[in-house]
């Protein structure tokens, strides 16, 4: 039998119910010393409650908390538990973006001298902890002005002036590049090497392979298995997360696409102020109706710009839009683009998808409630019930009542629940971007197979991904993306990841 480890964090027996929903089940966790822990399984899982629950956001209703051997108490704030060296760095970030990175990374805890900040040592311990971490980022620059990755390392170098003992990182790399990917795992290791535990949530099976010591796995909020990732393979973990055998393998489509649905030529911008959009430059490409159009590119290439222009929610300098095979005027808004039959999946659910605090129900149904009313003008409560119940089946969106706030769900929910929203306006041309972002291995599967389901109805595609392979499994065409120019286009079923990943990077083929 395998030593274990002298854990740094033990939880056992956790458990937490909120009305009509058990997330958590006499769950246990254990954590060595300088060990990156995995915290795997699906949506609902209660991965989220557990880290509430770690990070003082929320009490248990039943369970202890251990640290080195020292029993918390239950009741503690966030600001405790990070006083007391547990630090969470959530999926949504928690930074200040008027303020500077020096200010971010010592909020409300700034050094003092006579009754006033102390600039200096501010500005000097915040680059001390850059230096130390090998990140080249200025203390005084504003954090709206940095990358999502540089923001990412901001918020790590904030974890650093608590003297973190244990970090938990929740999909630390859902919105990174490939590049910035490669500098978080250099530093988690140099974390990991300096004898500092990470708790590492991720979708991205192939990260807990190269990354992570252990690993456990939560399955309906009941613990299901740990052990060493060394001893299991991503197929195992598959396994042990989801109850079933998933594979995400290639699909051959057996309805050829029919008509163009949508065309353009000559798409340029040149952003307006203050905004990080790309510069594009003469995009001309077509998609045809029941077909899946794949973009691929490097962070910052313009795919979503692109989207939102089709979508009328970036600004356009130039070039003419068809939909099928009749010219319009390119969308000036959104509510424009619906209108003629184009819908948008956004890439950040939460600041432009989601209404945090208004119910599923609402989320679901605003756009199309002029198909959910009773005499022209009052809305039909039962005709909107029906309406989310025949999505909550189709997608499997888990929730206790369509009437709770959507901020409540897990972020793949949230996902299920925008997907929903655009199928149900039944439109000619769905652009999703990244549509699996934050769901687990098993809801990717299904969407998926929604996406082709779609298709197979007639409707044009356009899906943009920061996986190369879930476009190489979905993608009948596959478009490249690079620098604001469209550099390639590749057959979905013939294209490699080394193919796609060359013309992204270099703008040739190897």
């Amino acid at each position: 039998m395998t030593n274990q480890p002298t854990a740094l964090l033990e939880a056992r027996g956790i458990t937490k119910s909120f009305p009509g929903v058990r997330a958590l089940e006499g769950v246990s966790l254990q954590v060595g010393p300088g060990e990156v822990h995995a915290l795997l399984g699906e949506n609902g899982a209660g991965k989220s409650t557990l880290l509430k629950i770690l990070s003082g956001a929320q009490s248990p209703d039943a369970g202890e908390i251990r640290l080195n051997g020292t029993s918390l108490d239950v009741a503690q704030t966030p600001l405790e538990r990070q006083q007391a060296g547990i630090v969470t760095i959530y999926q949504e970030f928690n930074l200040l973006p008027e303020m500077s990175v020096a200010e971010n990374m010592f909020v409300g805890r700034e050094p003092v001298r006579f009754g006033w900040v102390d600039w200096s040592s501010l500005y000097g311990q915040a680059s001390r902890i850059l230096d130390n971490l090998g990140l080249q980022i200025d203390p005084r620059a504003a954090v709206r002005t940095l990358t999502v990755g540089e923001q990412q390392m901001v918020e790590i170098a904030r974890a650093m002036t608590f003297a973190a003992k244990l970090i938990i990182m929740d999909e630390p790399t859902a919105a990174l590049s490939v590049r910035e990917v490669d500098t978080l795992h250099r530093i988690v290791r140099e974390l990991r090497g300096r004898g500092v535990s990470i708790v590492y949530v991720t979708h991205r099976l192939n990260e807990v392979s190269v990354l992570c010591d252990r690993f456990t796995v939560l399955r309906d909020g009941r613990w299901v298995a740990e052990g060493r990732v060394c001893d299991h393979s991503t197929e195992d973990l598959v396994r042990l997360m989801v109850g079933r055998n998933v594979e995400l393998l290639r699909h051959r489509r057996h309805k050829a696409p029919s008509d163009e649905a949508l065309r353009v030529e000559g798409i340029s911008s040149q952003p307006r102020a203050r905004t990080r959009a790309a510069v594009l430059t003469d995009i001309c490409m077509n998609v045809r109706s029941g077909e899946i159009l794949g973009l691929a590119g490097l962070m910052g290439a313009g795919r979503t710009d692109f989207a939102r222009i089709l979508f009328g929610a970036e600004h356009c300098s130039a070039g003419a839009l068809w939909l099928q095979k009749d010219r319009v005027e390119i969308p000036r808004s959104p509510a424009e683009a619906i209108h003629r039959g184009i819908t948008l999946l956004p890439e950040h659910r939460k600041r432009d998808g989601c209404f945090l605090e208004q119910s599923i129900r609402q989320n679901m149904t605003l756009p199309s409630l002029a198909n959910l009313t009773r005499w022209r003008w009052f809305v039909s409560d039962r005709r909107e019930m029906h309406f989310v119940e025949r999505y909550r089946k189709s997608l499997g969106i888990a929730m206790a009542s369509d009437l709770t706030p959507i901020g409540h769900l897990s972020g793949g929910n949230q996902q299920k629940v925008l997907l929903a929203r655009c199928l149900a306006l039944a439109p000619k041309v769905l652009i999703l971007d990244e549509p699996t972002r934050g769901i687990d291995i098993g809801a990717k599967s299904e969407v998926h197979e929604l996406i082709r389901q779609t298709a197979d109805a007639g409707v044009a595609l356009v899906v943009i991904s920061s996986e190369l392979l879930e476009l190489l499994a979905i993608s009948d065409r596959i478009a490249v993306f690079r620098e604001g120019h469209l550099v390639a286009e590749v057959d979905g079923e013939s294209a490699t990841e080394q193919q796609v990943m060359s013309l992204m990077a270099v703008g040739t083929a190897a």
